[in-house]
C-alpha cells in the first residue's frame, strides 16, 4: 500500500463521527477511502496531525498499522459487523490470523480463578491455540501469563491508543507479549483510557477469538459483555463454574444457565470449538517453581477441609471438629507455609502453592 493509500484510510477512520460502521458503508458506496476523500472538504487541522501522529507511531520498531485493505488483516474480524477499519499492532501481526480462543473473567478474580485462568491458558496454549484476552488485571493477566510459561502465543487488545497502556503495572507482561504474540487496539495515538471504550475491546477479543471462556464473572462484570458479543458473532460461549456461594462464579452460571458449554478441562475446550488439540499436562508450569513442603495428617486434613473455594472460619471449625485456638493456630502455620491466604469476610483459600488432596 503506498503512502497516499494509508494516510487516506488513517484521515477517514479519524474523521468525526465515521466509526467502524460508517466506515464500512463509506467502502462499500466508493472505490476506496481516497476515492471518498476526494468528495469532501479538506479534514480538519486536528485529524491532519492526528494522522501525523499515527504514521509517526508506525515508524517506530516492531510497530504496525494494518488497514482491511492489507493481506495480514486478520480474516476472523472481516465476519463480524463492524470490523474495525485499521489496527495497531506492536510484535508479530501474523499472530492475528492464528486459530485463538479468549479467556476474559473478573478483575477482583479469587486466587483459584486466576490459577485455573493460567493453567487452562497453559493447556491450550501447549494443543497448539493462541489466547487472546484483554491485559487487565486478574483472570486476563493470568491467561496471559499461562501462555507465555509454556511459550506459547498471546495476543492483548488494548481499548487505549497503541502508545499507552491501561493498567500500567502490567508493562513488563505487555513487553513479554509482544515478544512472540502481539499488542493490538483500534484506537488511533493519543487516545486515553474511557470506560466506553472497553466494549468496543471486547468485541475484538471476541471478534479475533474461535470462541470465549469465561472463568470467573460477577453478574454484571464486564467479561459478560465481551461473551455477549461473541454470540452475536456467532462465536461458542464457554463457562467454567465455580462455588454456589461466590460472588465471581454468578455470571459463569448465568451463561450456562442460557446455553454456554460448561468447561471443566482443556479437552472440554477442544471438543466444543470441534478442534483436534495435544494437550500436554502443564505439570511444570505452575506459578510457583518451590516444591510444596511435607504436610503431617492434621495439617493435611485441613487443607482437604478447605478445598478450592474461599471457605470461613467458621466453616472449618464445623467441617473439622476442631477448637477455634486450635485451627487458628493451624491456619496460622499453613499460612507461613504459602499454602494459604486470608481473603475478604474472615475467609481462607489455597494459595498458588499445591499441596496433595
Amino acid at each position: 500500500m503506498d503512502d497516499a493509500t494509508l494516510k487516506a484510510w488513517l484521515t477517514v477512520a479519524r474523521m468525526p463521527h465515521t466509526g467502524p460502521r460508517r466506515f464500512a458503508d463509506i467502502l462499500k458506496h466508493f472505490d476506496s477511502p481516497l476515492a471518498y476523500l476526494e468528495t469532501q472538504k479538506r479534514p480538519s487541522k486536528a485529524v491532519e496531525i492526528g494522522v501525523e501522529n499515527d504514521l509517526r507511531w508506525a515508524e517506530g520498531e516492531n510497530c504496525h498499522l494494518i488497514t482491511r485493505a492489507h493481506k495480514t488483516y486478520p480474516t476472523a474480524l472481516t465476519d463480524i459487523a463492524d470490523p474495525p477499519p485499521r489496527l495497531f499492532v506492536q510484535g508479530n501481526p501474523k499472530a492475528l490470523n492464528q486459530p485463538q480462543v479468549a479467556i476474559v473473567g473478573a478483575r477482583n478474580a479469587t486466587n483459584n480463578g486466576k490459577d485455573r485462568a493460567f493453567e487452562m491458558a497453559a493447556m491450550l496454549a501447549t494443543g497448539g491455540l493462541t489466547i487472546t484476552s484483554g491485559l487487565a488485571t486478574g483472570i486476563d493477566a493470568h491467561a496471559h501469563r499461562g501462555a507465555l510459561a509454556v511459550q506459547g502465543q498471546t495476543i492483548a487488545v488494548m481499548a487505549t491508543g497503541p502508545e499507552r497502556l491501561y493498567p500500567q503495572e502490567n508493562q513488563y507482561l505487555a513487553d513479554l507479549i509482544q515478544q512472540s504474540g502481539a499488542l493490538v487496539t483500534e484506537m488511533p495515538v493519543g487516545t486515553l483510557v474511557t470506560r466506553g471504550l472497553f466494549p468496543r475491546r471486547n468485541r475484538l477479543i471476541s471478534g479475533l477469538s474461535l470462541g470465549t471462556l469465561v472463568v470467573e464473572a460477577g453478574a454484571k462484570s464486564g467479561a459478560l459483555g465481551t461473551a455477549q458479543q461473541a454470540l452475536e458473532q456467532n462465536r461458542e460461549v464457554m463457562a467454567i463454574p465455580g462455588s454456589v456461594q461466590s460472588p465471581v462464579a454468578r455470571g459463569c452460571h448465568s451463561l450456562i444457565r442460557t446455553g454456554a458449554s460448561l468447561i471443566e478441562t482443556a479437552h472440554d475446550v477442544f471438543s466444543t470449538l470441534k478442534l483436534d488439540g495435544n494437550v500436554i499436562e502443564p505439570v511444570d508450569v505452575i506459578q510457583t517453581s518451590q516444591a510444596s513442603p511435607e504436610l503431617d495428617a492434621e495439617q493435611q486434613r485441613v487443607m482437604d477441609a478447605l478445598g478450592y473455594e474461599a471457605v470461613s472460619f467458621d466453616v472449618l471449625v464445623k467441617r473439622l471438629g476442631l477448637t477455634p485456638d486450635r485451627l487458628s493456630s493451624m491456619l496460622l502455620n499453613l499460612e507461613l507455609l504459602g499454602l494459604l491466604i486470608p481473603t475478604d469476610g474472615g475467609r481462607y483459600e489455597r494459595s498458588n502453592q499445591r499441596t496433595g488432596g
